[in-house]
């Protein structure tokens, strides 16, 4: 099968969720012989695309090179290789007759929480994508039915749900030793609470997390979303102390897994999620998860999680009280978060995805 893989993502993000999932497939894409995949890719910082050996005659002229990235990202490629399937990481579609597109929709954050200009301008950048494609790929049923709900114009029948995966870096390591993480943050194994992601946008609580370490004294490890602002080192220093809190960028999946193994939970209090990778990289590491109780994450964290319905910062508290010493419940919570873990992987996630390929490609070629 003749597959055209737009790597922009990498352009777009240094390290990110989607950047994750496009990795995964990519990898293995890369080791499938019943595929002749091009790629069109792009000059990038991205710390997973640094990973991938991609032959360079398998990497298509960019005929938009000479135009900044950020325009590029609306700008949809003409493609001339003949028949052929066009897979884009983030919203363009390929318009020459010979080509099928599929698209992938993570999420719909910007419907929900953006307004303005960003707004329209990701609107309609993804309604053409999702209006050119045969096939839409939703990472979870949450994601889907937000689909049809912001786009009822699509037919169920041309969407498929396809789950992320969770990466076997993340295990629970055999022998921990507790000064073992000391290597990594200056805190004590099971005393820190665990944050990933983005911290800046309103919906993901990140403040409402600060006031629930605050409350029970505990101190806070924050991974990715880049460096803190000067208002973010400010708060904390405010409310948590200048020796009570870390923010690590750019670590290993081994050092992650660490951080899993050693904390006391991962707190998740975002109140929407596509879908939610970090829930499944903390079971799959038997580290108990604190999040909500809503949009995909109980589609993610199945009742393997402490998931709280109107999440707030005493809530948060309470639970953290009632089980940081590891009581029976939270036993119970780890041991119900490995068997979830295991529904979710990405040689799985690949499969899928190249059925759909094969699917799609047997019915217009």
């Amino acid at each position: 099968m003749n597959v055209i893989f737009d790597n922009i993502i990498f352009a777009l993000q240094k390290y990110g969720g989607i950047s994750v999932v496009w990795y995964e497939l990519l990898k293995r894409i890369l080791l499938d012989s019943d595929f002749t995949p091009r790629f069109i890719d792009f000059p990038h910082q991205n710390i997973l695309r640094n990973r991938l050996d991609i032959p360079i005659n398998n990497i298509l002229m960019n005929n938009l090179s000479k135009f900044p990235i950020n325009i590029q990202r609306y700008i949809n490629p003409k493609i001339t290789t003949g028949k052929g399937i066009f897979h884009s990481s983030y919203f363009r579609t390929a318009s020459d007759n010979n080509i099928i597109n599929i698209t992938t929709v993570h999420d719909f954050i910007y419907e929900y929480f953006s307004n303005g200009l960003a707004k329209i301008i990701h609107h309609q950048q993804k309604v053409g994508a999702i209006k050119h494609s045969k096939k839409i790929i939703c990472v979870s049923q949450n994601t889907k039915n937000d689909l049809l709900k912001f786009y009822p114009q699509v037919k169920e029948e041309q969407v498929k749900v396809i789950y992320n995966g969770v990466s076997e870096d993340y295990y629970p390591l055999p022998q921990i030793e507790a000064h073992s993480i000391n290597k990594i943050v200056p805190f004590q194994s099971k005393e820190y609470i665990l944050y990933v992601g983005d911290r800046r946008s309103d919906y993901k609580n990140f403040r409402m997390l600060v006031k629930a370490c605050q409350i029970v004294k505990m101190p806070l490890v924050m991974v990715g979303g880049g460096e803190l602002s000067k208002y973010e080192e400010s708060m904390l220093k405010l409310k948590l102390g200048a020796s009570r809190y870390m923010q690590l960028n750019g670590i290993t999946n081994a050092q992650l897994n660490q951080l899993y193994n050693h904390a006391a939970f991962l707190v998740y209090p975002s109140l929407y999620e596509g879908f939610g990778i970090p829930i499944i990289e903390a079971q799959r590491a038997g580290c108990p998860v604190i999040c909500s109780n809503q949009s995909s994450i109980p589609e993610v964290a199945g009742k393997s999680a402490f998931l709280i319905n109107d999440i707030s910062a005493l809530k948060i508290v309470e639970i953290l009280c009632q089980h940081k010493s590891r009581s029976g419940v939270t036993a119970s919570i780890i041991k119900q978060g490995f068997l979830n873990a295991q529904l979710f992987s990405w040689d799985k996630c690949y499969q899928q995805t190249k059925q759909v390929y094969s699917e799609m490609y047997s019915t217009y070629f």
